[in-house]
C-alpha cells in the first residue's frame, strides 16, 4: 500500500539568484497534523508565479520516495529532507512509469486525480544547487506530477494512499512526460493521450500541437514559442540579392523590390513574413543587422519589403540615401509566424503607420485569389503624407467581393478629403470597431506602434472577437519573459558592461545590437541577458523551448545538449555557444 510520508507547504519568498531577486515557493517545510487540502492549494501553501505553477490542474505536487534515493545515489549527496523537489506530497510508492493519468486516488479524507506530469523550470535547480536538475527529472524519467483535488478534506503524513479508479487510456505519467519532451513523438501514442479527459488544458494543447505537426519538419510543435514558429528557411545565412526597383510609398516609408542575381526565381514568401538585411555603411566595421516585413504579393519570383526612414535609424537611413538600382544586399531567408491562414471566416487585417506592410501582403495574398471571405481593411495614419500604399490597397479591395475599408486619420491636412482619403477623423479603436459591426467570428491579424498595440487587442476583446483568434506582429525586439525574477525593468539594450569579449561577433537583429562574444558567459542567454536584450526562458537547460529562437546566419555548439533538438533554423540560447559570428532573431 502506498503512503503519505510528508505534507509539505511553504509561502512565496524572495531568493537572491545570480544578482537578481526570484520569487518563489519551492521551497517546502514538512508539517505535523492534519492539513486541509483545498480545490486550488493546501492550507499554508503557496506559489510564486501562477503562469507556471498552481491552479485547479497543479493543486498538489508529489515526488516519490524512490526517486529520492535514485537522486542521492546519481548526485552523490545525502542531505535530502521532506519537500526537497518542491513538492507538496512526498510518498512511499506511486512511481511515475506505474501511476497513470487520470488515475484517482483517495488519500485521508480527500480524493485526487492525476492531471499532469510536473513542469519543471529552473527554480527546482534552484532549490537544488543543481542547474542541471530540470533536464535531468525529464531525461531520466522521474519528473513527478500534478493532482487535482476532487473533493477537499484533511491528509496529513501517514496516510494510506488508495487508488479508487485507473485513468481510461492506462498512459504513464513517465510516458506522457516523454511524448512532450524527448525526441520521437510518436503521433499514435499521442492521439491516445488526447483521448485522456483529466489530461490538463494546457498539456492537451500541446500535445495537441505536436500531434498535428507536418511529418516533414522537425522541431518540437508542442513547446516552440510563437516567435520562433513557422515554416523552415527557405536558406541558410545570407545570399546577395540584387535591388531591380526603389519606390517612394510616403514621406517615411519606401520599398525595395529584390531578385536574384542570376535571374532565377525566388522562394515563395508567406504573406506577413519578414527579410533581415545586413548592410556594412562603415565598410569594414560592424553590419547593421535589420528585418523588414515584405509587403509584395506571394510567390512573384521576387521580394519587394518596405522600409521605414525613423529620424535616428541608422540602417533605414543607409537604405534610403545610397542604395540603388541594381546594387546588391545581404539578405536572410524570409521567417516569421505571423502568416495568413487559410480558412472561411472572416479576416480583419488592422493596422497603422509601418505596421500596414504585412498586411499589404496578405490582402495580395487574399486578392490573388479571389478569396470570397469577408475581407476588412482597417487602417490608421497621421495624414495623406504618411498613408503608403493608399492606392494600392484600394486597387486590391476592389478585386474582392466581400471587403469593407475604412481608414482612420489623427491629424488630417486639408488637402486630406473625407470620405474619399480617408473616413474617420481620429484613431482606431474599441468604439469606432463596435459602431463599424465588425464580425466577431473573424480571425484578426493587428500590426503597429507599440501603443497601437498595446491598446487594441484589449479593445478587439472587448468588441467580442475571441482572443485566441487575434494574431500579432511586434516590430523589434519582442517582449520577455523571466518567470520569478521580481526585478526586470525594461531597458534600453547595450553592450556588456566591462571589458569587450574576444569572441565572433553575436548580433541581435530585432534589437539592433551586435557585440563581441565573451566565453565567460555560460551560454547566449546569459550574454542577451547582460545586454538587457528582451528573451524568454523558463528551464535554462535545454528542456522547455522557451528560449528557442531563429538562429539567421551562423552556427552553435550546446553544453548541456538539448533534451530535443530545435527546429531547423533556430537555436535554444539557454544552452548553446557560438561557434563563429551569429545573427539572432532576437
Amino acid at each position: 500500500m502506498a503512503k503519505l510520508l510528508a505534507v509539505n507547504v511553504g509561502l512565496p519568498q524572495d531568493i537572491a539568484w545570480h544578482g537578481r531577486t526570484v520569487r518563489t515557493a519551492v521551497w517546502k517545510e514538512p508539517v505535523t497534523g492534519p492539513r486541509l487540502v483545498r480545490r486550488l492549494n493546501i492550507d499554508g501553501d503557496g506559489q510564486g508565479d501562477l503562469q507556471g505553477h498552481g491552479g485547479e490542474h497543479r493543486a498538489v505536487l508529489v515526488y516519490q520516495l524512490d526517486s529520492y534515493r535514485y537522486w542521492q545515489e546519481r548526485l552523490g549527496r545525502d542531505d535530502f529532507v521532506f519537500g526537497q523537489f518542491g513538492e507538496n506530497f512526498t510518498v512511499d510508492g506511486l512511481p511515475d512509469d506505474e501511476v497513470c493519468v487520470g488515475d484517482r486516488y483517495r488519500i485521508g479524507e480527500a480524493t485526487f486525480e492525476v492531471s499532469q506530469p510536473r513542469v519543471t523550470c529552473y527554480r527546482v535547480g534552484l532549490r537544488m544547487g543543481e542547474p542541471r536538475l530540470p533536464a535531468l527529472l525529464v531525461s531520466h524519467g522521474r519528473p513527478g506530477f500534478y493532482l487535482r483535488v476532487l473533493t477537499e478534506g484533511r491528509v496529513e503524513a501517514g496516510d494510506e494512499i488508495v487508488k479508487i479508479e485507473s485513468g481510461p487510456q492506462g498512459m504513464t505519467v513517465a510516458e506522457i512526460d516523454a511524448l512532450l519532451y524527448l525526441p520521437g513523438h510518436s503521433r499514435e501514442r499521442l492521439a491516445w493521450a488526447l483521448r485522456i479527459p483529466a489530461l490538463s488544458p494546457g498539456w492537451q494543447a500541446s500535445l495537441r500541437a505536436l500531434h498535428d505537426q507536418d511529418a516533414a519538419p522537425a522541431g518540437n510543435a508542442g513547446l516552440v514559442p510563437a516567435a520562433a514558429a513557422g515554416p523552415p528557411a527557405a536558406w541558410s545565412g545570407f545570399r546577395p540579392l540584387r535591388v531591380t526597383r526603389l519606390d517612394v510609398e510616403s514621406e517615411s516609408v519606401f520599398s525595395l523590390t529584390l531578385a536574384a542575381p542570376d535571374g532565377t526565381a525566388l522562394p515563395v514568401a508567406l504573406p506577413g513574413q519578414f527579410l533581415t538585411v545586413r548592410v556594412r555603411p562603415d565598410g569594414g566595421g560592424p553590419p547593421l543587422v535589420r528585418s523588414y516585413s515584405l509587403s509584395g504579393p506571394p510567390g512573384a519570383g521576387r521580394y519587394r519589403l518596405s522600409v521605414k526612414r525613423e529620424p535616428h535609424g541608422a540602417a533605414s537611413g543607409y537604405l534610403r540615401a545610397h542604395v540603388r538600382v541594381g546594387d546588391v544586399l545581404d539578405v536572410a531567408a524570409p521567417r516569421g509566424a505571423f502568416t495568413l491562414e487559410a480558412g472561411e471566416s472572416p479576416v480583419l487585417l488592422i493596422s497603422a503607420g509601418i505596421g500596414v506592410t504585412p498586411m499589404l501582403a496578405m490582402l495580395h495574398a487574399l486578392a490573388g485569389e479571389r478569396s470570397t471571405r469577408e475581407v476588412w481593411w482597417l487602417y490608421g495614419a497621421r495624414d495623406g503624407t504618411e498613408h503608403p500604399f493608399a492606392q494600392e490597397s484600394s486597387t486590391l479591395l476592389a478585386r474582392l467581393p466581400h471587403a469593407r475599408g475604412h481608414v482612420c486619420y489623427s491629424r488630417p491636412t486639408a488637402a486630406d478629403r473625407p470620405g474619399v482619403d480617408y473616413q474617420t477623423h481620429g484613431r482606431l479603436s474599441g468604439g469606432l470597431l463596435r459602431r463599424l459591426g465588425v464580425p466577431r467570428g473573424a480571425d484578426v491579424y493587428l500590426c503597429g506602434p507599440s501603443a497601437f498595440m498595446s491598446e487594441l487587442p484589449a479593445a478587439l476583446a472587448e468588441a467580442g472577437l475571441a482572443p485566441a483568434r487575434i494574431h500579432t506582429e511586434i516590430f523589434g525586439a519582442g517582449s520577455g519573459f523571466s518567470p520569478g525574477l521580481a526585478d526586470v525593468p525594461a531597458r534600453p539594450v547595450h553592450a556588456p558592461a566591462g571589458p569587450p569579449g574576444t569572441g565572433p561577433t553575436v548580433t541581435f537583429a530585432r534589437s539592433g545590437l551586435t557585440v563581441p562574444w565573451d566565453p565567460a558567459y555560460a551560454s547566449l542567454l546569459e550574454l542577451a541577458e547582460a545586454c538587457d536584450v528582451p528573451t524568454r526562458w523558463s528551464c535554462r537547460t535545454g528542456v522547455c523551448h522557451n528560449c528557442e529562437s531563429g538562429l539567421l546566419s551562423g552556427s552553435v555548439g550546446y553544453a548541456p545538449e538539448p533534451v530535443d533538438a530545435p527546429a531547423p533554423g533556430n537555436l535554444l540560447i539557454c544552452c548553446s555557444q557560438p561557434r563563429g559570428e551569429l545573427v539572432l532573431d532576437l
